[in-house]
């Protein structure tokens, strides 16, 4: 079946926008002397605080409690510091714009907050490529769950067989694929060391993968659990 749509992660897979947060959250535990582990902090890429507490979790490893809010000001500020100057991924720009003139739709699937995720794509000039963007306040469940996707599909009105996802990260992967989509992996610094083998396809980089190619990946693959 013909590909006519793309949907895309945003975090980690448009921006970088993880290595900033991970950094940002390490230079904490460091300043208490000690470590937050990729593993742990794996728990939340993307999909959300909930998954995974990095406050609670360094009050475990302390075993006392810290100030709460005043550590995600501090985090906050560090972090955008980077992530006010963000820049497109490689060949992002040049996927979209591709993929934009040969009449395929686009969307976001972004387990981070609207806001968040619109405020960032204008900054780059990304915004407006996009025929849909659904995010956390569009549904009840973040990924790993497949929500984000379904409401995608629904908002592109396509069925998961007519679009491929993009994603970076172990739980959007997941979430990809138990909406029935074939997703294909772009790791990022951080997300590179992580378990993505079950991607349907792995690149190092967007600037790998032509429209044509994308046109003969195989048929999406079963939905899974």
């Amino acid at each position: 079946m013909t590909i006519q749509g793309l949907i895309f992660d945003f975090d980690g897979l448009i921006a970088d926008t993880e290595k900033p947060e991970y950094d940002a959250w390490q230079a904490i535990y460091q300043s208490y002397g000690v470590e937050l582990a990729l593993t742990d902090w794996a728990r939340c890429i993307g999909a959300s605080y909930a998954a995974f507490d990095p406050v609670t979790h360094l009050e475990s490893l302390l075993g006392y409690s810290v100030p709460r809010q005043q550590l995600i000001t501090t985090h906050r500020q560090n972090a955008n510091r980077s992530l006010d100057h963000l820049e497109p991924l490689p060949g992002v720009v040049s996927l979209l714009q591709n993929a934009q003139q040969a009449g395929l739709r686009l969307a976001i699937a972004s387990s981070s907050d609207r806001a968040w995720v619109h405020s960032r794509l204008k900054i780059m000039g990304l915004f407006e490529y996009f025929d849909c963007i659904r995010t956390a306040d569009d549904v009840e469940q973040l990924k790993p769950s497949p929500h984000l996707y379904l409401a995608a599909l629904e908002c592109l009105g396509l069925t998961a067989e007519q679009a491929i996802a993009f994603e970076d990260s172990p739980n959007g992967i997941t979430a990809a694929q138990r909406a029935g989509l074939f997703c294909v992996a772009v790791p990022n610094e951080i997300t590179a060391q992580l378990p993505i083998q079950h991607a349907n396809l792995i690149i190092p980089s967007l600037t790998q993968l032509s429209l044509s190619q994308l046109q003969s990946l195989p048929q999406t693959p079963a939905r899974v659990s």
